[in-house]
C-alpha cells in the first residue's frame, strides 16, 4: 500500500473516530413494564424521557384525587377554607364504598384529618367530605375539578366525581396525570410534602400509604396509587435524586408489584439516562440588543425564570446555541418584553427554544437620537 494511500485512510480512519465520539450517545429503549399507558418526565422541563400511549384516556381510579387535593389546596391558599375548620360528616359521605379512612356520620372532622385521610389512606369518604364542604355537592366539586383541568392544560381529562370510583366517561391519560403532577409538585411544595407521609392513623385505625415505592427508595417522595376492576393497578411517583427531579405515571397494570416495580423501573431509566441542567439564571444577560431610537443604545436580553434543560446523559456539552435577533428593534422597549428567540441543538435536533426578554426599560430616546437614527436606517 502507498504510504499516499495510508495517509489518506488514515485521515478518514480519524475524521470518522472523531465524529462518532462527538455524536450524542442514544439512550436504549424503556424498560418493559406491561402497562396499558405510561409516560416519564423531568418535573422541572416536562421533558418526556419515555412513554407508551401517554395521550390514551383511561379509568384513573384513585389517581383521581390527586385532582382532589389540588382544588382543597387552591381553595386553602385563597382562604376559602382553613386547616382547622370541622366538616360535618354526612350520610353519603359515611357510605362511600371503597377504601376509607372510616369516618363517622355525623361527626365533626378538621380539614387537616380529611386531607390526610386522602393522601396517605386513599379515603373515599374523606374525598366526599371535602367535596361536599368546598363545593355543597360531589357533583359541582367535579366541575371545579374539570374547570381546573382545563386551566392546567389537561385537555383530555373528564372528572365525574371526587373519589375516582367507576364512572362511565372519567377518565385521563398519563401525559395530563403528569401535568396535574407538576403543577401540584411547584405551586404547593409544602402540602406536597404530605405525600410522602408512609402511615396515619385516624379513628385509632392505622393505615399504610399504598405507594410501597416510599419504603423501598429513599427518593421516592410522592404521590398517589390508584386501583379498580376498570382501571387496573396504577401509580402516579415522583422522586428526587441530586436535584433532578422525576415523575413517572404507570397506568393499567397488572397487580400492586407490577405497578411499584414498573414505576421504580421507569424512574431509574430516567435518572440513569438523562441530566438536567441549568443553562440560565433567571435575570442573567444572555446577550444584548442594538435598539434604534432609544435612550439607551443597546438593551440587554434575557430569561425572567430560571431556564433549565433537559437532555440525554453526556450530552450536555454537545449543545449548540443560536440567537435570532430582528434585524431592526426600535424604541420604546418595556422590560419583560420579547424580542430575541433562543434555540439550543443537539447535533440535527432542536432541543429547546426560548424567548429572550428585555431585562431593564428602554425609553425613546431624544427627538437629536431619533432624528439621526432614523437617517442612519435609510442605509440599513
Amino acid at each position: 500500500m502507498s504510504t499516499r494511500l495510508s495517509c489518506a485512510l488514515l485521515l478518514i480512519f480519524v475524521f470518522v473516530s472523531n465524529a462518532y465520539a462527538q455524536a450524542p450517545m442514544p439512550a436504549p429503549a424503556p424498560p418493559i413494564i406491561g402497562a396499558k399507558s405510561y409516560l416519564v418526565i423531568d418535573a422541572k422541563t416536562g421533558k418526556e424521557m419515555a412513554s407508551l400511549d401517554p395521550d390514551s384516556p383511561l379509568a384513573p381510579a384513585s389517581l383521581t384525587k390527586i385532582m382532589t387535593t389540588y382544588v382543597a389546596f387552591k381553595a386553602l391558599r385563597q382562604g376559602q377554607i382553613q386547616l382547622a375548620d370541622e366538616v360535618t360528616i354526612s350520610e353519603r359521605a359515611w357510605r362511600t364504598p371503597g377504601s376509607r379512612m372510616f369516618v363517622e356520620v355525623g361527626k365533626r372532622v378538621k380539614i387537616e384529618e380529611l386531607l390526610m385521610g386522602l393522601i396517605v389512606q386513599s379515603g373515599n369518604d374523606a374525598g366526599v367530605a371535602l367535596a361536599e364542604h368546598i363545593a355543597g355537592t360531589e357533583g359541582v366539586f367535579a366541575q371545579m375539578m374539570n374547570q381546573h383541568a382545563q386551566q392546567l392544560g389537561m385537555h383530555s381529562t373528564n372528572f365525574l366525581n371526587a373519589t375516582g370510583l367507576p364512572a362511565e366517561g372519567h377518565v385521563t391519560t398519563a401525559r395530563d396525570l403528569a401535568t396535574l403532577a407538576r403543577a401540584m409538585i411547584e405551586e404547593f411544595p409544602d402540602y406536597y410534602a404530605w405525600h410522602a407521609v408512609k402511615e396515619y392513623t385516624f379513628n385509632d385505625i392505622k393505615q399504610s400509604n399504598r405507594n410501597k415505592l416510599l419504603w423501598r427508595d429513599a427518593s421516592v417522595d410522592g404521590l398517589k396509587t390508584g386501583h379498580t376492576d376498570d382501571a387496573g393497578y396504577c401509580l402516579v411517583a415522583s422522586a428526587e435524586r441530586d436535584g433532578m427531579r422525576i415523575v413517572s405515571v404507570v397506568l393499567g397494570t397488572s397487580s400492586e408489584k407490577s405497578r411499584a416495580d414498573g414505576s421504580q423501573a421507569l424512574l431509574n431509566y430516567g435518572f440513569r439516562f438523562f441530566e438536567t441542567r441549568l443553562l440560565y439564571k433567571a435575570g442573567e444577560e444572555v446577550t444584548s440588543a442594538r435598539v434604534w431610537k432609544s435612550a439607551n443604545l443597546t438593551s440587554r436580553l434575557g430569561v425572567l425564570n430560571d431556564l433549565y434543560i433537559t437532555v440525554r446523559r453526556g450530552s450536555y456539552d454537545q449543545l449548540e446555541s443560536t440567537i435570532d435577533i430582528p434585524a431592526i428593534v426600535e424604541a420604546p422597549i418595556a422590560a419583560g418584553q420579547p424580542i430575541a428567540e433562543l434555540k439550543i441543538g443537539l447535533g440535527d435536533e432542536q432541543v429547546l427554544s426560548a424567548p429572550l426578554r428585555a431585562l431593564d426599560d428602554n425609553p425613546t430616546g431624544s427627538l437629536w437620537q431619533r432624528t439621526k437614527d432614523s437617517v442612519s436606517l435609510w442605509f440599513e
